[in-house]
């Protein structure tokens, strides 16, 4: 994929719990947009794409009151998936135990990832997500 065929889509919802298969819906109809341009995402990297999506707009609906942003950037093979919330909290991973129950979102976006960030802004914060797609 070369520097031109950059493709973004960013969507906002109001953040109530129905809008994680609204991010999914909206990421699969991104990347379908990305292979109409001869982008062609495998299907285990777009199931992880979709997993990513899914683990961080379920974190922002359940720890940041009010609205949330999903952001994609799909540029050089790399798909940037950034969601800001109205929460300033910094993301916690877990740390690893096989027995807990839950919270092992963070353990698997970082397992996907190539890296994982957060910014504080003066809204919240936005968390950036890095997944290699080709």
């Amino acid at each position: 994929m070369s520097r031109q065929a950059r493709l973004q889509a960013v969507a906002s919802y109001d953040g109530k719990s129905p809008v994680i298969g609204e991010a999914r819906q909206f990421t699969a109809a991104f990347l379908d947009r990305a292979l109409a341009r001869g982008v062609a995402v495998g299907a285990v990297r777009r199931g992880d794409a979709l997993l990513v999506v899914s683990e961080l707009v379920t974190n922002a609906v359940r720890h940041a009151p009010g609205p949330c942003t999903l952001a994609l950037d799909l540029q050089d093979g790399r798909l940037e998936i950034a969601v800001s919330d109205t929460s300033a909290r910094a993301l916690e991973p877990q740390p690893f135990e096989p027995r807990r129950i839950a919270q092992h979102g963070l353990e698997i976006v970082l397992a996907l990832c190539a890296d994982l960030s957060t910014d504080v802004t003066d809204a919240g914060k936005i968390v950036r997500a890095h997944l290699p797609v080709v």
